[in-house]
C-alpha cells in the first residue's frame, strides 16, 4: 500500500505510543478523517465540543504517559480547543494537536476563507505559542522528517506539539517516517551529576525527596520508587503529582501542600536543608502555601531535561537519566529511616440522615475501594480537586497547576477508553455545565464512568475566596434527571445512607455511565480547601498583599 502523508503520520504516532485519537470532523479535516477510519491504524472517538476532545486527549497521554491525540478542523475547531491545549503545556502533557487546513490552492484564490481569522497563517502562529514544536505538512518531500522532529519533541520535552494538514495533502504519496529515536542523555554527565547530589546529601542534616509530574509523563515511577527505597529517606509527592507512586511499595510521607496538607510531608519538605525535587513544577500551586519559605537556591531541581542546584547546571541531563545513575551509585544514606507513615484518610460514612458534606464523598468513595478495590480518578478543578485529597492513595488525573475547568468528565472518559477500567470522576456543577454533556458519547463507546458531582448551586471554590457576592450563584439544573437521557442513570442524594447506597449501586452497575448529583449546602467546603484558602491567605498576610 502506497504510503501518504496521512497514513505516514498515522503510522508515526502508533510507532511513538499513541494507542487512539480523539476529535471532531469539520470540513477542513474530512479527508483525513476519512483515513484515519478507512486505515484503521489507530482507534478513534468523537466527541461534541473541541474542549472536551482537548482534555480528553490530555487526560489520555497522562494516564498512559504517552502521546494524546487530538484530531480538529481548522479555525473554529482548532481555536476552540485553545485553553486545553494552554493548559496540557502548563501542566506538561505530551498532547498532539492535528488539525486540518485549507489547501495549497485554496489560499491563492485571493479570497478570505470561512474559518479564517487575521491571515490564513494564524491559527499557525496561536498554536507556535502554546506548543514547543510545530509544523504545516505542505510538502512531500519534508513531510517525513517533519513528522518525526514535531513527535519526537513531544516525547523528548512532554509538552503539546502541532501538526497542521492541508486538506489537498492528505492523499499525496511520500516516504514513511524515521522510527523514533530517543536522544540518549549523556551518561558520563548523569554519572557526574549523581555523584554530586549523593555527596551533598550525605552533608547534609535533614535530606529529603519531593516527586512530581515528570516520575508519571516519563513512566518512570518504579525506578524513582526504587532509588527512594534504597536511600531510605522521607518522600512525599507535589500536589500536582497526587496518585503518583500509588501502584509502588513506598511509604510516602503524603501529598505537600504547605500546611493545607500532610503534616509529616510539610515537615521533611519545609525542613529539609537538601530537597532533591524530581520532575517537580516550580509553581504557586505547589510552592505558594508553605507554612515557611523553602530556600529553592539550596533544593536540588531536576526538570525539563535539566539539573540544577547552587550555581551549578547539569544540561541535557534527563530525569530517568539521573534517578538511574543515582540509583546505581547510592548507598542507603546515613540518615535516619523514616517509618513507614500512614496517612489519616477518612472512613466510616454514616449510616443515617445527615446532610452531606464534601469530605462524606471521600468517606464512601475510601469505603468503596476498601470494599471493591482502587479505581482510578479524574478530578476536576474546585473543591472536587480538594476533597480528592482525602481519598486513599489511586492513579489520579486532576487539572492542577493551570487549574481549568473542565477536564474531569473528559478525563474520566479517557481514563475508560486507554485503560479499559472505571474510573471515578469528582466534578463540580460549574465545571459540568461546560463539558458534563460529553457523557452523552459514553454509551455508543461502552463507558461507565462513575460521575460524583458536587452540587452546591455555586462556584464554591471562588467563594471560599471572595465570600459573598451573587455572581458565584448557580441555578439548580437537575442533574441527575439529565443522565437518563443522556443514556445514563442518575440520582440525587441528600443524606449520608443516601449516598452509601447510590454509589453501591451504581458499582454494580456498570453497563452505563452512573451519575450520583450530591446536593451540599452553599458554603459548604472539605477540610483541605478550607485549609488551603486559609494558607493562601496567611502567605498574602505575611507578604503584604
Amino acid at each position: 500500500m502506497t504510503t501518504t502523508i496521512a497514513t505516514a503520520l498515522l503510522h508515526a504516532l502508533k510507532d511513538r505510543g499513541a494507542d487512539r485519537l480523539f476529535g471532531i470532523p469539520g470540513d477542513f479535516v474530512l479527508p483525513f478523517f476519512r483515513v484515519i477510519e478507512d486505515s484503521a491504524i489507530l482507534p478513534w472517538h468523537t466527541l461534541s465540543h473541541e474542549p472536551g476532545v482537548g482534555y480528553a486527549a490530555d487526560a489520555a497521554g497522562r494516564i498512559t504517559s504517552t502521546l494524546g491525540v487530538a484530531v480538529v478542523t481548522y479555525g473554529a475547531g482548532a481555536l476552540n480547543m485553545v485553553n486545553a491545549v494552554a493548559q496540557a503545556y502548563a501542566d506538561k502533557s505530551p498532547l498532539v494537536v492535528i488539525s486540518g487546513a485549507p489547501g495549497a490552492q485554496e489560499g491563492k484564490l485571493g479570497l478570505s476563507l470561512h474559518h479564517q481569522v487575521k491571515t490564513l497563517n494564524s491559527q499557525f502562529e496561536i498554536y507556535r505559542e502554546l506548543t514547543c514544536a510545530q509544523a504545516v505538512l505542505n510538502d512531500p518531500a519534508t513531510a517525513p522528517a517533519e513528522i518525526a522532529r514535531v513527535l519526537d519533541a513531544a516525547r523528548k520535552y512532554s509538552r503539546p506539539v502541532y501538526l497542521e494538514v492541508p486538506r489537498d495533502m492528505v492523499d499525496t504519496p511520500c516516504a514513511p517516517v524515521p522510527p523514533f529515536d530517543p536522544a540518549p542523555s549523556d551518561p558520563d554527565a548523569a554519572r557526574a551529576c549523581a555523584t554530586e547530589i549523593l555527596s551533598r546529601m550525605r552533608a547534609a542534616q535533614s535530606p529529603a525527596i519531593l516527586v512530581g509530574v515528570e516520575a508519571r509523563r516519563y513512566g518512570i515511577e518504579d525506578k524513582i520508587a526504587a532509588l527512594c527505597r534504597k536511600l531510605g529517606l522521607p518522600a512525599a509527592t507535589s500536589f500536582m503529582g497526587r496518585g503518583l507512586l500509588s501502584r509502588e511499595d513506598l511509604p510516602l510521607t503524603g501529598v505537600y501542600l504547605g500546611s493545607a496538607g500532610s503534616e509529616t510531608a510539610a515537615r521533611h519538605v519545609e525542613g529539609s536543608d537538601c530537597l532533591l525535587m524530581l520532575g517537580v513544577i516550580v509553581s504557586d500551586t505547589n510552592f505558594g502555601v508553605s507554612g515557611r519559605n523553602i530556600d529553592l537556591r539550596g533544593a536540588i531541581q531536576a526538570l525539563d531535561r535539566n539539573v540544577t542546584f547552587a550555581h551549578h547546571t547539569y544540561p541535557e541531563v534527563t530525569l530517568e537519566a539521573l534517578v538511574e545513575a543515582m540509583t546505581e551509585l547510592a548507598d542507603p544514606l546515613d540518615h535516619a529511616r523514616p517509618n513507614a507513615h500512614v496517612p489519616d484518610y477518612a472512613h466510616g460514612l454514616p449510616d443515617d440522615d445527615t446532610p452531606l458534606m464534601p469530605t462524606h464523598v471521600a468517606q464512601a468513595v475510601n469505603n468503596l475501594f476498601d470494599a471493591h478495590g482502587r479505581m482510578p480518578v479524574a478530578t476536576d478543578i474546585g473543591d472536587c480537586l480538594f476533597t480528592g485529597l482525602e481519598i486513599v492513595d489511586t492513579e489520579f488525573v486532576a487539572p492542577g497547576y493551570y487549574a481549568s475547568m473542565g477536564l474531569g468528565v473528559p478525563a474520566g472518559m479517557a481514563i475508560a477508553a486507554c485503560t479499559g477500567r472505571r474510573p471515578i470522576v469528582l466534578v463540580g456543577d460549574g465545571a459540568f455545565q461546560m463539558t458534563g454533556w460529553e457523557l452523552g458519547n459514553c454509551p455508543k463507546y461502552g463507558w461507565a464512568p462513575i460521575v460524583i458531582l458536587f452540587n452546591n448551586l455555586s462556584w464554591e471554590m471562588l467563594r471560599a475566596f471572595q465570600p459573598g457576592p451573587s455572581y458565584h450563584d448557580l441555578d439548580d439544573w437537575h442533574y441527575a434527571e439529565i443522565a437518563n437521557h443522556l443514556g445514563g442513570h442518575g440520582v440525587r442524594v441528600h443524606t449520608c445512607a443516601e449516598l452509601g447506597r447510590a454509589l453501591a449501586q451504581a458499582h454494580a452497575d456498570d453497563s452505563r455511565f452512573q451519575l450520583i448529583e450530591v446536593m451540599l449546602p452553599r458554603g459548604a467546603t472539605s477540610k483541605t480547601l478550607a485549609g488551603f484558602v486559609g494558607a493562601v491567605r496567611e502567605m498574602s498576610a505575611l507578604k503584604g498583599e
